[in-house]
């Protein structure tokens, strides 16, 4: 039997080659004030965003609850796209809408003008080359943005999101299952908000803070009080780990620990099946001290979850 930390010859293969994403749509934000005013709505700095580059970020409620995230892309001076969670687009489309108030900024749902793919392995190195996550190549029109690499053991697999026009011709490579782009975007350790876990975390609960998706020196933004407060005050006590499981799990499914068996401790935020069949794989954000006392699926009697090493160093409280 496999433990958690071994990955099979099988699953680097179908890590290489180019996926659909059904589950993603885009907002376009059009007009002179379109960074000035995403600046002011979201986590990260959207006003210094050069054009062809992108950043993560959330859209969050007054308390600091995270009801949307986004990877933003900046196409021309004067557009901005936030590619999201397509179960997510509608309500978030039309609350950002009530926020433009005079700004002269046009908000629209994109998503039948722009095609994506995720690319993974080599067919991710090919367009990014060393890129860092969130530096972007763009050519012709398209996009490539770098993710963070799919961690397995020792070995990192590059994943970028490919973006562009309709009339861009797609890139070459392998084709690659969108369930098994879900399964290395859970090995990432970094995801979009989608419906079952609306308005469920803030976002250092994903860890967004330390993957370059909170801004603690702009100005204000829905809910930044909560979220600086969280950072500063040493208040941040949930943070999103990997962990992989002998049964299946869903997004919004309660996290129990033995220690505590009355009420649930955390919540799995994105799952998928290991494409050779050894189990499963999350990322669940919970408490600190529920994660150390060992945290199990549907009741403190369930699944055992075995944690595994997050692809990146989380920052310290401040």
């Amino acid at each position: 039997m496999n433990t958690p930390a071994d990955f099979s010859p099988q699953i680097h293969t179908v890590l290489n080659g180019i996926s659909p994403l059904p589950q993603l749509g885009v907002i376009q934000a059009q007009g002179e004030d379109a960074a000035h005013f995403l600046h002011n709505q979201l986590s990260n700095d959207v006003l210094l965003l050069p054009v062809g580059q992108s950043r993560l970020a959330a859209f969050c409620s007054a308390k600091g609850r995270m009801q949307a995230s986004f990877i933003l892309v900046k196409t021309a001076p004067y557009t901005v796209l936030l590619v999201l969670s397509l179960d997510l687009l509608a309500q978030t489309l039309k609350r950002l809408s009530m926020f433009v108030m005079r700004a002269k900024v046009k908000m629209s749902d994109a998503t039948d003008q722009w095609q994506m793919r995720g690319l993974l392995g080599d067919s991710a190195h090919a367009v990014l080359a060393e890129a860092t996550p969130w530096q972007t190549t763009s050519h012709n029109g398209a996009h490539a943005v770098a993710l963070y690499s799919a961690l397995l053991g020792d070995t990192q697999v590059p994943r970028a999101l490919w973006i562009a026009p309709l009339d861009q011709p797609l890139p070459v490579g392998p084709a690659v299952q969108p369930d098994v782009w879900q399964w290395a975007e859970v090995m990432s350790g970094v995801t979009l908000l989608t419906q079952p876990v609306f308005e469920a975390f803030v976002p250092q609960m994903l860890n967004y803070e330390s993957v370059g998706g909170v801004n603690f020196k702009k100005g204000c933004y829905p809910g930044q009080e909560v979220v600086a407060r969280s950072q500063f005050r040493g208040t941040l006590k949930r943070r999103t780990a990997r962990v992989h499981s002998a049964v299946a799990m869903v997004a919004g499914q309660d996290i129990f620990t033995p220690a505590d068996p009355e009420q649930p401790c955390a919540t799995v935020v994105l799952s998928a099946a290991r494409p050779d069949g050894q189990g499963f794989d999350a990322l669940v954000s919970g408490t600190l001290e529920s994660q150390a006392n060992g945290w199990r699926v549907g009741s403190a009697d369930g699944v055992a979850l075995a944690l595994l090493p997050l692809p990146y160093a989380l920052l310290e409280d401040i």
